[in-house]
């Protein structure tokens, strides 16, 4: 019986990676994702300058065999800058889907098993939390804490897992009628293992496709903080302070602007690429 169980369990997940790569719009961006972490990782090695390196001799000079996307206005080199701060960005991006994704399978399957008044108080509070803007929790968090990377992701997790504790909710909640369930209850197993043996297992598909979805938000979210000069502080590299100090340049040195804007876009846009491809992935009305 656990044979036949375990062969059931490897053809379906060998049938959704099927599914996916056979998707070219999904593979196209697990193509694109793959080179942003790879030049994420060596980026910033190959060339000899690192992204805090000052030369005023060499500053505001156009993308050249020497510079390959140009320099800023410290003569700082675009390209190492772009590629760390591809780390910074991809880092909180997956962080900050990490965090969200264990408090709110935590918190949405304890919602949707416990039921009735339990399940009403935290529902709830998750309604009121959700009313919280992402800036207005970064300024406040900015009273005790310094901006900072830490500091942004304290705001995106406070607030960023209550999507995925509804979606969590609401798979558990049809999911706790199935005969599986009472079949487990009946041998004994108690609440805990009913939800991490049984049920969110059950919801894997929305879960995984959830938090795809939330990396290119949170992305987002930091190179917006950092343009504001919320987020991550010079000297360090990121996204949206090279787009913050890229803007007032844009008439007379666009690469500037050009290059940080086009990476926010494109890692947008690979990772909504495999968001939907997983989606279409786990879902078994899809014609194989």
């Amino acid at each position: 019986m656990e044979l036949e169980l375990l062969d059931e369990k490897t053809s379906w997940i060998k049938d959704v990676k099927v599914k996916f790569f056979r998707n070219k719009t999904a593979s196209i961006g697990a193509g694109i994702l793959f080179f942003l972490i790879i030049m994420a990782i060596i980026g910033p090695y190959l060339n000899p300058y690192t992204y805090y390196d000052t030369h005023l001799e060499l500053k505001n000079l156009a993308p050249c065999l020497k510079f390959w996307f140009g320099t800023d206005e410290l003569g700082r080199d675009v390209f190492t800058r772009i590629w760390f701060g591809a780390r910074i960005s991809l880092t909180i991006g997956i962080s900050a889907a990490i965090i969200d994704i264990i408090i709110g399978m935590i918190y949405g399957s304890v919602s949707a098993l416990m039921g009735r008044v339990v399940d009403e108080i935290m529902m709830r509070i998750c309604d009121i939390i959700a009313t919280i803007p992402y800036l207005l929790a970064v300024i406040l968090l900015m009273v005790f804490m310094s901006p900072g990377i830490v500091t942004i992701l304290i705001a995106l997790t406070i607030i960023g897992w209550i999507n995925m504790a509804r979606i969590v909710r609401a798979q558990i909640l049809s999911l706790k009628k199935m005969p599986f369930v009472d079949a487990a209850k009946v041998m004994g197993a108690s609440k805990m293992r009913i939800i991490f043996k049984h049920l969110l297992p059950n919801c894997m598909g929305s879960i995984i496709t959830t938090m795809t979805m939330s990396i290119p938000l949170a992305i987002f979210t930091e190179a917006f903080l950092s343009f504001l000069g919320l987020g991550v502080q010079a000297p360090i590299s990121s996204w949206g302070v090279m787009v913050n100090d890229g803007l007032y340049a844009l008439r007379y040195y666009p690469w500037r602007l050009f290059f940080p804007s086009f990476m926010i876009c494109l890692t947008m846009l690979a990772f909504n690429l495999v968001a939907d491809g997983i989606q279409d992935a786990f879902n078994p009305r899809e014609v194989k």
